[in-house]
């Protein structure tokens, strides 16, 4: 049973889901009430079947007045009103599918959209198998929730509510026996909710779990199973999945015990009332096509309740989903992305006035968690076209900086400027287009060299191939079977780690970046390519401003300056022979255990 916080919890989360699921379907909103106008149609031709019958039993078929054409048209009614009734609940179930796929399409689409613009801090906690699967699963759950709960909770409470309706003006005494047990059927409905509605939940997120596990041990499968991990993973994987099915035995079971059974006897009990209740009339009196109509009538209130009550597994699920997806819209996204987030105009190009730093870093502060300070008081600048180097011990706040420098976080002690402009105030698409990143680990799509290097910007073949040529990547691309459209495989499988690199520099120098950010480039790298890399930096000296994170010193050796963090202080600055030159310096000892390694 549900305790009173997790009574509270779903109250909210049914009412995030209804407000997200209006939202989705507002485009479409009059095929919904013109499907009510179709569906309350189909109900009154539905009712008048029975009515149809009782005249026929009445007026022809007890008094033997055998009127054939009339008894025809009687039948013929039966018939037809039935057909149309079938055929207008199709057209709708039809309406409210398409409803269902464009407002899922809709959804997923503002889901991803959303997503791609999260702060990375965001990533930091979130696990990506339990992403996807908000993305896919959870928003697929809306399309079962228009076309299976939205369609039949409308058509059944129609349907029920104009069969009443009918009961009451054929016997209005014998309706009450039917009203009379209504309550039994809510009170039902409102046991199964309070029995499933906790299970409902914990197995979809058990459900996302399992997804998260999957992603994570097939991301990871080289290393599993190089730390012979196969069966404690399976062990972990085989305890969530029991969890899961746990959950599910237990909905299954209030389904089992509440749904169908329980209300088919309540429909037994209910003929049996009023076939009672009719015989204890004076049956000369009474109409007996009056007994056949309630008859008929009786299945139309029963079966509607059956299937509005059968489909609450399927809402619960919806509800849960939808209130998933919601909880992730309301993720607050990166301060870029935010409607008028920038001042206008300042999408414009800074003059690029080589007086103007191209980085100014004044008394910056940071900390990921409240207490646990990364970095301490830094200033820096950093002159345009040069060249600098920023090395450091693991931990010493080189990646901070870059993240920082990268807005993918904010800075809320000190300040940052870029080319004379607060980093805050720049527009993302000056930003992006300004900065360029060569990350450690390359991304590569599945998908050809022109359009890994493109990434969507719609670069001229020329503009592709001068990136490629600046990076050293030109010939090896051309060398491929089909050239730039030579397929590279998912993640760049068909690539060495060298050729990733260059590929990925590539990408960065095609949107022509007034600043390059190089993070730790060269770390997995064969000495030669590490070479092309170096040769390609110093073609790029003077004209591009380069900060490299560098972990093999080698890479940096040829910077203009070298500044050297110390728990999240500047230790260290300047070049490489000036800091060599300092005895026992931290620079010099990194410099010759590389060399002693080396």
């Amino acid at each position: 049973m549900l305790s009173k916080p997790q009574d509270a919890s779903l109250k909210r989360q049914a009412a995030k889901a209804t407000a997200l699921l209006r939202e989705a379907a507002r485009p479409d909103q009059h095929h919904l009430y013109w499907a009510v106008l179709w569906l309350i149609l189909a109900a009154a031709l539905e009712v008048v079947g029975p009515l149809l019958g009782k005249h026929l039993i009445d007026e022809h078929l007890l008094p033997k007045h055998l009127d054939w054409p009339r008894m025809s048209l009687l039948l013929a009614g039966v018939l037809l009103t039935g057909w149309i009734s079938t055929g207008l609940r199709y057209l709708q179930l039809v309406r409210l599918s398409g409803l269902a796929m464009r407002s899922v399409q809709r959804l997923r689409e503002q889901v991803y959209s959303h997503v791609l613009r999260l702060p990375m801090a965001f990533f930091d906690r979130a696990i990506t198998g339990q992403l996807v699967s908000r993305v896919t699963n959870d928003t697929e759950a809306v399309k079962s929730l228009y076309v299976q709960v939205l369609f039949v909770i409308l058509d059944s409470s129609i349907v029920l509510v104009g069969t009443v309706a009918a009961m009451a003006f054929l016997d209005w005494r014998l309706m009450l026996i039917v009203l009379a047990l209504l309550p039994c059927v809510l009170a039902i409905v409102w046991l199964y909710q309070r029995m499933s509605a906790p299970a409902v939940s914990k197995a979809r997120q058990l459900r996302s779990e399992i997804n998260g596990q999957m992603a994570e041990s097939i991301g990871g499968m080289s290393v599993l199973q190089a730390s012979n991990a196969e069966a404690r993973f399976a062990a972990r994987f085989g305890k969530t999945n029991a969890e899961h099915y746990t959950q599910r035995m237990a909905e299954i079971r209030a389904n089992a015990w509440l749904l169908r059974p329980a209300l088919d006897l309540l429909n037994v009990l209910l003929l049996a009332g009023v076939i009672f209740a009719f015989g204890q009339r004076d049956i000369s009196a009474a109409e007996v096509g009056v007994l056949y109509a309630f008859i008929n009538y009786i299945a139309r209130v029963i079966e509607p309740l059956i299937q509005i009550t059968m489909q609450f597994s399927q809402l619960q699920q919806s509800v849960v989903a939808s209130s998933r997806v919601a909880a992730l819209l309301d993720e607050e996204g990166a301060p870029e992305h935010r409607d008028g987030a920038r001042a206008a105009g300042a999408d414009a190009r800074a003059a690029n006035d080589a007086a103007t730093p191209a980085v100014s870093i004044r008394a910056l502060d940071f900390e990921y968690n409240a207490g646990q300070r990364v970095l301490h008081n830094l200033s820096l600048d950093i002159p345009q076209g040069a060249f600098f180097g920023i090395v450091g011990h693991t931990g010493s706040g080189k990646s901070t900086l870059l993240s920082l420098l990268l807005r993918f976080y904010p800075a809320p002690h000190g300040s940052i400027l870029m080319n004379g402009q607060p980093l805050d105030d720049l527009g993302n698409e000056q930003f992006r287009a300004d900065v360029g990143l060569v990350p450690q680990d390359p991304f590569l799509l599945a998908a050809s060299a022109r359009e890994n290097i493109d990434m969507g910007r719609g670069l001229t073949q020329a503009q592709i191939e001068a990136a490629a040529r600046a990076a050293h990547a030109h010939d090896f691309i051309l060398a491929m079977e089909d050239g730039y459209e030579t397929v590279l495989g998912e993640g760049g499988s068909r690539l060495s780690s060298g050729q990733k690199q260059l590929i990925a520099i590539a990408r960065a120098l095609a949107g022509q970046p007034r600043i390059l950010l190089l993070d730790e480039a060269t770390s997995h790298i064969d000495s030669q390519t590490e070479q092309i890399v170096q040769t390609a930096l110093s073609e790029l000296h003077g004209k591009v401003t380069v900060i490299a994170i560098a972990h093999r010193l080698s890479t940096i050796r040829d910077a203009d300056r070298i500044i050297v963090l110390n728990h999240g202080r500047i230790a260290e600055a300047g070049p490489h022979d000036a800091l060599m030159q300092i005895e026992g310096g931290l620079y010099q000892r990194l410099y010759l255990l590389q060399q002693l390694a080396a």
